[in-house]
């Protein structure tokens, strides 16, 4: 039986083994001295510019931002450093910069919302697959973990591709639960190419087409596949999918 779990690990990967020590590792949610701050602005053109100008200048390294303009026309942009070692000198120049209304030291979006579970797929599953994720979830962030849950019910082939290959671009996204009664084609391809691209575990319901054969993990429960998603990527659980790879429940 060892042997057997030996040839699966070495099968596995190497991005995606990657991916799921650091998922199990406390670098997930903090892997050096990082602050966070939310500035508001009117706005207008070079305001990012500027703000990047004053973190080089503090010697800070960006590790998230996202940026956005609101109804009101006001610019609303979220920036995560590290490396910073005066981090009130820092607030201070931003809120100096011409235009800005206001800056706040706020926590990190994994601090807050964590690692995430992304489900797309048929209304009927997507909600069986995040009432298992859910109640998961909610054992292990009782004992002070942070997992969160995004769901999409998504219909037809090309558009449920698009859902796939935009995961590899979502914040903090941890894993992929894949909810249907048949997906293929263009779908099976956007999730071999997530795996290469980012080393995203996915698992699929039990379904028809060919997205199972390049699923990570093949569930046929619903209820059970959330359960199970969290339980890979959480740091407290024992469930391993390098010991499970490929295999179908």
């Amino acid at each position: 039986m060892q042997d057997k779990e030996n040839v699966s690990k070495e099968n596995i990967p190497e991005k995606l083994s990657q991916r799921l020590q650091w998922l199990k590792s406390p670098k997930f949610y903090r892997s050096k001295e990082a602050v966070a701050f939310y500035i508001i602005s009117h706005d207008r053109p070079g305001l990012l510019m500027e703000y990047t100008s004053k973190i080089f200048d503090n010697g800070g390294n960006i590790t998230f931002l996202h940026s956005y303009k609101e109804f009101d026309e006001t610019a609303h942009t979220e920036i995560e450093i590290e490396n910073i070692k005066d981090s009130g000198k820092l607030e201070k120049e931003l809120k100096n910069i011409k235009g800005v209304i206001g800056v706040e030291k706020v926590p990190l979006f994994s601090e807050v919302y964590g690692k995430r579970v992304i489900v797309l797929g048929g209304g009927a599953q997507v909600a069986q697959v995040a009432l298992g994720a859910i109640t998961e979830a909610d054992r292990h962030n009782i004992r002070g973990e942070q997992v969160s849950v995004d769901t999409s019910p998504v219909v037809g082939e090309q558009k449920i591709a698009e859902a796939v290959s935009a995961v590899a671009r979502l914040h903090r996204a941890s894993i992929l639960v894949l909810a249907g009664s048949i997906m293929g084609g263009e779908i099976a391809k956007a999730v071999k190419e997530l795996r290469e691209k980012a080393g995203i575990p996915v698992i699929s319901l039990n379904m028809a087409g060919s997205v199972t054969k390049e699923a990570d993990l093949v569930v046929t429960d619903p209820v059970q596949a959330g359960v199970i998603s969290v339980m890979i990527i959480s740091s407290t659980a024992k469930f391993d999918l390098e010991q499970t790879y490929k295999k179908r429940f």
